[in-house]
C-alpha cells in the first residue's frame, strides 16, 4: 500500500473561512474524498483528489488575496477623492 496522501482538509477549511467561499468549498469536497478513495483501495484517485484539493486551496488563497487588495485600493481611492 502506498502512503496516504495529505488531504489538505485544514487548509481547505481555512481558505473557505478566510479567503474564498466557492473555491474553498470545492477544496473541502476534494479533501474529504481523498480518505474515502484511499480507504477503498483506489490510490490513484486519492492522489488525484489530493492534488485537486491542494490546487483549489492555492487558487482560493490567491483569489482572496487579490480581492482583499482590490477592496483596500477602492477604499483608499474613495477616501482620497473625498
Amino acid at each position: 500500500m502506498p502512503q496516504k496522501p495529505d488531504n489538505y482538509l485544514v487548509w481547505s477549511i481555512l481558505v473557505t473561512v478566510l479567503c474564498c467561499l466557492p473555491g474553498g468549498v470545492y477544496a473541502i469536497i476534494k479533501s474529504t474524498s481523498v480518505d474515502s478513495a484511499y480507504n477503498a483501495g483506489n490510490y490513484e484517485l486519492a492522489e488525484k483528489n489530493a492534488a485537486e484539493a491542494k490546487k483549489w486551496c492555492i487558487i482560493s488563497a490567491i483569489v482572496g488575496a487579490v480581492l482583499t487588495v482590490f477592496v483596500i485600493l477602492i477604499q483608499v481611492v474613495a477616501i482620497a477623492a473625498s
